[in-house]
């Protein structure tokens, strides 16, 4: 937990820092999104404005060009190597990743990129996380839906906008999925500063960012991911399997109208087609469409992951509500899910969002143990 609170005070989205008493350093960088803008803006054309922001979500200057940091080994001016850290769904702070990314550059010798999905961390107005502008907002939306479930400051920006209009949730994605594609793009092509050309480039997902991971892999529109690898923590289960209904991700109604919506109405719907000059909005629809479902009717899945069996682990936790293990075993299928899942589970109280708590009431032995148990893990796999 000490070590937590050091790294907080130490994190910078303004300039590098060198860890105290540690051989690693971290170091911020701008991302300016280049790709992907129109086919982003073809869904956009589709979606209602969120009652607390009534202008485009392309407007939102925050979410088109913002900082990034990556924890790295000091002392070594470019890598051959990176691996590519994506969190859980809305998420305001790095805070419990910071450890994580620490860890994996001690163990593994390589750069960590904590990367930020659209309209997360760094990537929105600041007022939408603030307590105080959001309390009208919260009590609106109390008044407008009876008796709201787990509906809280923490989540009201993301259910108002979800619930305003449920295909942001694959607008938002789209988007996450072109920045994770040029960032990678820029990694292999050598025009990253901090990497060699034809780096690889692996990732580490906790949650929803194990999602969006699978979705890239599976589409892979420049085939630059063909050897990357994927541990995946909590995370890597079928839409149809995901709740989300807490109240620090999202209220009970953008839940339910979000999982309604995709479960029916989207996977009828196509917003690309093969005749457009680049198609790589049609494989990220594709193959978010094929995460969906419990059942593989088209088994497009099991090929895909069947291919890449030795290339993807995944971890699950047996008290994980959010993403349970059945729904991992859904996405690879019964067949896979021995080489690629492994079920682990912990001494003390804990929960998808936080497998290793910070209160006090749990001893720093038990949460150590935990916590090698599944970074050990991780970096047997991605060393």
């Amino acid at each position: 937990m000490q070590r937590i609170k050091q790294l907080n005070a130490w994190f910078s989205y303004d300039c590098p820092v060198n860890i105290p008493d540690s051989p690693v350093m971290t170091i911020p960088f701008l991302f300016t999104q280049e790709t992907g803008r129109e086919e982003v803006g073809i869904i956009r054309e589709h979606i209602h404005s969120a009652p607390f922001y009534p202008g485009s979500d392309s407007t939102i200057e925050e979410n088109q060009s913002f900082r990034y940091v990556i924890f790295a080994p000091a002392g070594i001016s470019r890598f051959n190597r990176a691996v590519i850290m994506l969190h859980g769904l809305n998420e305001r702070s790095w805070s419990k990743y910071l450890a994580w990314a620490e860890d994996l550059v001690l163990n593994c010798g390589i750069p960590v990129i904590l990367f930020p999905i659209a309209f997360h961390m760094n990537r929105t107005p600041e007022n939408w996380y603030t307590p105080r502008w959001l309390q009208p907002w919260l009590n609106r939306r109390k008044q407008e839906i009876k008796n709201l479930v787990n509906a809280s400051f923490a989540n009201v920006a993301l259910s108002s906008r979800l619930t305003a209009s449920p295909l942001r949730f694959f607008s938002s994605g789209m988007e996450s999925a072109f920045n994770l594609n040029q960032l990678v793009r820029e990694i292999k092509e050598g025009k990253h500063p901090l990497f060699r050309e034809d780096a690889g480039v692996d990732f580490f997902a906790y949650s929803i960012g194990a999602l969006l991971t699978q979705v890239n892999m599976m589409a892979d529109v420049d085939g630059y991911l063909k050897d990357s690898r994927l541990f995946a923590f909590c995370g890597g289960s079928v839409f149809e399997r995901m709740n989300g209904n807490a109240r620090d991700i999202i209220d009970q109604e953008a839940y339910n109208t979000i999982r309604s919506y995709y479960l029916n109405d989207f996977l009828n719907k196509e917003f690309y087609e093969n005749t457009r000059e680049t198609n790589s909005g049609l494989l990220f629809e594709t193959a978010f469409k094929n995460m969906i479902p419990s059942n593989d009717a088209s088994g497009i899945r099991q090929v895909f992951f069947a291919g890449a069996k030795d290339r993807i682990k995944m971890v699950s936790l047996k008290q994980d509500v959010v993403m349970p293990t059945i729904g991992l075993q859904e996405a690879v299928g019964v067949k896979l899910s021995d080489h690629m899942l492994e079920e682990l589970d912990f001494s003390y109280p804990y929960s998808h969002q936080v497998p290793f708590p910070e209160n006090g009431k749990v001893s720093e032995s038990e949460i150590r143990e935990s916590f090698r148990a599944v970074f050990d893990r991780a970096a047997s796999f991605l060393v």
